[in-house]
């Protein structure tokens, strides 16, 4: 059976879970969805719910989600089917352009949106996608170490992770070229967050 797909233009969220326990909410704007690709912007002044990641090390309870709205960059969130990662092309108020790579549970498709798991490990790009790092490794670490993220899940993490990069520093220029030039429909507007935000187990 065919999946429903969202349109161009259409308000969705995108929740981060771990263990039943939404833990950020994010409103984006569907860019593309179609059985290749998932591309998902948010901008500045886009409504979020946030707290701590609870995978994470910490002594201190979760704090409750707390509103906010996003910063002060543009995201265009790029997810090749079934991956577990997800390319994000970052623009700053000054413009200055850079690529990143998220891992993560691959998206479940919900009602409202996209759901996922962030595993904290990243990896960070230069716009021509030739320098790179690995960012968060210590967070990531501890996790593991602490027996929230498993050995074998988090060889699995890495193990993406060199896959996803591969593919960003080798891919396509004009995959990745077309992707830097797109900018937002002047007219689309910022959105809010849904009813049923908080709902899970929604999936189509």
């Amino acid at each position: 059976m065919e999946q429903s797909r969202f349109h161009p233009g259409d308000h969705t969220i995108l929740r981060r879970v771990w263990k039943d326990q939404i833990y950020r909410v994010t409103t984006t704007t569907v860019v593309e969805d179609t059985p290749e690709l998932i591309a998902l912007y948010w901008g500045i002044d886009y409504p979020i719910k946030s707290t701590r990641n609870p995978l994470k090390v910490s002594s201190e309870p979760l704090p409750e989600l707390r509103d906010g709205t996003w910063g002060n960059s543009e995201v265009l969130m790029l997810i090749p089917a079934n991956a577990a990662y997800a390319i994000y092309a970052f623009r700053d108020s000054a413009a200055h352009f850079s690529w990143y790579i998220n891992l993560q549970e691959p998206l479940c498709r919900t009602k409202v949106g996209f759901d996922t798991t962030d595993y904290l490990l990243d990896i960070t790009l230069d716009k021509e996608r030739s320098e790179w790092k690995w960012k968060d490794e210590a967070d990531f670490n501890n996790s593991v170490a602490a027996g929230i993220i498993s050995p074998d899940k988090a060889q699995a993490i890495r193990s993406e992770g060199v896959r996803a990069l591969q593919w960003v520093k080798e891919g396509p220029a004009a995959f990745f070229d077309a992707w830097e030039n797109w900018r937002p429909t002047a007219d689309w507007k910022i959105p809010s967050i849904p009813a049923g935000w908080d709902q899970l187990h929604q999936t189509l």
